[in-house]
């Protein structure tokens, strides 16, 4: 019977051993899955996230080309009703509403830049261009300064 016992206290360590060392390596599989799965999603979700702000900078420096091309074409003496002030009233507000989008989605650095631009920008449509030769590398070095705020955001 000595025999006997031992070897049932024996297959029953066996059993045991082996049933913890499953459970083991399921868990820890299990965990590892989990892990895999929540690493998949946040890469998604970056993935994601890079798109939006990618078509919203995109769609920024597309307004803002046409504020830029607005602001050149202002007519000296223009009234309210005539088709400038309704084109550059319509661009501005667009331009507005894309800087508040970078607000939104990028870092604060990124969007003060963009501030800073449509800000120059609006001036030059609503208050005239003084001279060519000084707004252009003006403008140029703040639009240069925002995409280099947003290129580092992207990083």
């Amino acid at each position: 019977m000595d025999g006997q016992l031992v070897a049932a206290i024996t297959s029953l360590g066996g059993v045991a051993l082996g049933g913890g060392l499953s459970y083991l390596v399921q868990h820890t599989a299990q965990r590892m899955s989990e892990r895999a799965d929540r690493q998949r999603q946040e890469q998604a979700r970056l993935e994601g996230r890079r798109a939006e702000r990618l078509t919203h900078l995109e769609h920024f420096v597309t307004v803002s080309a046409a504020a830029d091309r607005v602001a050149f074409e202002r007519p000296d003496d223009w009234t309210a009703g005539e088709p400038w002030p309704t084109l550059a009233q319509e661009t501005m507000q667009r331009l507005w509403v894309a800087e508040s989008m970078l607000q939104v989605l990028y870092p604060a650095d990124v969007h003060t830049a963009a501030r800073a631009y449509t800000r120059r920008l609006n001036s030059a449509v609503w208050q005239g261009v003084p001279s060519l030769e000084d707004l252009y590398p003006e403008l140029d070095e703040l639009r240069d300064a925002f995409l280099a705020a947003a290129r580092a955001a992207l990083d």
